[in-house]
């Protein structure tokens, strides 16, 4: 696990980025596609969302799950938010469009403090992609900005 610093306008940064963004999303598409028929099925973008353990943790302490019918109903509602034209599918555009959504909410709820979080180091978190990003971005303006060395 990894500690990062972030703030709303990491996230920002990250998502108008587009070319990096859009590369992000992509790759992240192809490993939840485990089939690879260039959708998502209603059962690999839950077991995308059930691999966050959103429901099953509260600040790091196991809790009762759910009923399996209330888990169930979640993440319907998940999945029906993500395929917005009802197909029964979540395609790239759809997938993209509402991470971006998901993405500059969590922006908004960040604001401009900066916080704190711990996130897994296997290079697929968005918002480790997202601090990654800014800390290139002053990287490159350090270095251009530093005296010549003799």
């Amino acid at each position: 696990m990894g500690v990062v610093i972030i703030d709303g306008s990491t996230v920002r940064s990250f998502v108008s980025d587009e070319e990096v963004f859009n590369k992000s999303v992509e790759e992240r598409f192809a490993v939840l596609d485990l089939n690879s028929d260039g959708v998502l099925s209603r059962s690999e973008l839950r077991r995308a969302f059930e691999s966050l353990r959103l429901l099953e943790t509260h600040f790091g302490v196991d809790v009762a799950a759910p009923p399996p019918s209330e888990l169930t109903a979640f993440y319907d509602s998940i999945f029906e938010k993500f395929d917005c034209d009802h197909s029964g599918t979540v395609d790239l555009q759809e997938f993209k469009s509402e991470m971006r959504n998901l993405m500059l909410a969590i922006a908004d709820g960040l604001g401009s403090a900066p916080i704190q979080i711990a996130i897994e180091e296997d290079g697929q978190s968005f918002l480790q992609q997202a601090a990654d990003l800014e800390a290139k971005k002053i990287e490159t303006a350090l270095a251009s900005s530093a005296p010549p060395q003799k």
